[in-house]
């Protein structure tokens, strides 16, 4: 039988229990998760007095990490890197899935670093990492106030800035080894310097050819934003005309829901004899 505040032993359990009403009203039931009765008793004493100090001096309870990933993860849902928001998460676990926000302190964000860099990721990688602590240790703080203070997170230097873009001579060879559909694309992104996603999405309410204006709802933080259109973005459109009702660029009469750096793309690089190159280089061009 379980007493009403302490620990105690279940018979289909070989870790000692826990059940207690704190100070501050809660009321616990859980595993101390040791065969120790001292250390069971000691972890007691710790949920007690922490519960006591919340409940009469104002401190916050600590929080874990999965608790604050669970959390942000929900604010950055609508994001369209969102995919890319979780996989560093899951990067993220073994550093710091056992340990509450408290807890992260320089010698954690040193390990994070040094952990990524000896399995031969680059500054860049490590940096989009450490972006990510900080930026849920300052949500933390700043928004939920979950926590008072935050480990000061520097990003690493030596991260090399692309600077990859085309001169004209290559831009027609890959504008000539294109498919049509993906030319398109490619005279569209050089005539205006938007992303694929933006191209792709762009629809044709929000399109005005009269005055020279395109108004991108699919951007990349989500704010949309208006582009002038010179006379090659408009030769472009004009081609398009009346191949999909909705859509300014289509394949086949159908939306582009593909990425737009498939097969097609990295042949007619190819037959363009250029090397190194990404459809986001074009906004550089």
């Amino acid at each position: 039988m379980a007493r009403e505040n302490g620990v105690y032993r279940r018979p289909d359990s070989r870790f000692w229990w826990i059940a207690a009403t704190l100070p501050n009203g809660k009321r616990l039931r859980q595993s101390a998760g040791t065969e120790n009765r001292e250390e069971a008793e000691a972890l007691f004493a710790k949920l007690t007095l922490d519960a006591y100090r919340q409940a009469h001096f104002g401190l916050k309870p600590d929080r874990s990490w999965q608790e604050a990933i669970v959390r942000y993860l929900a604010v950055k849902s609508m994001l369209r890197s969102f995919s890319d928001v979780k996989r560093i998460c899951r990067m993220l676990d073994p550093y710091l899935g056992h340990l509450t926000l408290s807890q992260l302190n320089g010698d954690v964000i040193w390990s994070v670093i040094q952990g990524e860099l000896k399995k031969g990721n680059k500054p860049a990688t490590v940096n989009r990492y450490l972006a990510l602590i900080r930026s849920l240790l300052r949500m933390a703080r700043d928004e939920w106030q979950w926590i008072d203070s935050v480990p000061k997170i520097r990003l690493m230097p030596g991260e090399v800035e692309r600077d990859r873009w085309l001169t004209r001579d290559e831009a027609d060879r890959l504008v000539k080894a294109c498919p049509p559909h993906l030319a398109a694309l490619v005279e569209f992104a050089l005539a205006t310097g938007c992303r694929a996603r933006e191209i792709t999405g762009l629809e044709w309410e929000r399109v005005d050819l009269n005055r020279r204006t395109a108004w991108l709802n699919q951007t990349k933080n989500g704010t949309p934003r208006g582009v002038p259109l010179n006379r090659d973005a408009i030769r472009v459109l004009e081609q398009e005309v009346g191949k999909n009702p909705q859509f300014c660029f289509s394949f086949r009469g159908k939306p582009i829901t593909w990425q737009v750096s498939n097969t097609a793309w990295v042949s007619a690089v190819e037959r363009a004899g250029l090397s190194d190159l990404r459809f986001h280089d074009l906004r550089h061009t």
